[in-house]
């Protein structure tokens, strides 16, 4: 799906005061990226300060607004608080990140363990953006 029938589809379900979540088009990608050590330095809440001036780690930009012009969905999902919403979203308009959401509050720690009924994904970042590639690993899941 192009980048412009996403954004039509998100667009006409806010129009109609939906507000139940859309179900995504086949093969759109909902992904949720981290911001602090992710995107950026990694900014503990505790300094705000630092929020404003930090630069974007180059291939963080450059690969996730390709993943929007791909028609993927992007949504921060940080651990920043919703007192530091506002600085958060006019750095990532500065700095000309492509997004289409913000989630703030994200439990401070890593130790994350997502339980859906739909398959998840999760990519750890380890210090560069590139396209993702299969890969086998061991995961956790539940007993039979």
């Amino acid at each position: 799906m192009e980048k412009e029938e996403v954004e039509k589809f998100l667009h006409e379900k806010v129009e109609k005061g939906e507000h139940v979540s859309p179900v995504l088009p086949k093969g759109v990608k909902n992904y949720l990226i981290d911001i602090d050590g992710t995107i950026t330095e990694d900014i503990p809440n505790e300094e705000p300060e630092r929020m404003a001036t930090c630069k974007p780690f180059p291939d963080a930009l450059k690969t996730l607004n390709k993943w929007y012009d791909e028609g993927h969905i992007i949504c921060f999902f940080t651990s920043r608080t919703e007192a530091h919403r506002e600085v958060t979203e006019n750095w990532l308009n500065e700095h000309g990140f492509k997004f289409h959401s913000m989630l703030m509050g994200k439990p401070r720690g890593g130790n994350y363990h997502w339980v859906d009924n739909h398959l998840v994904k999760a990519t750890r970042y380890k210090g560069k953006f590139t396209d993702l590639v299969d890969k086998k690993v061991t995961i956790q899941v539940f007993k039979d």
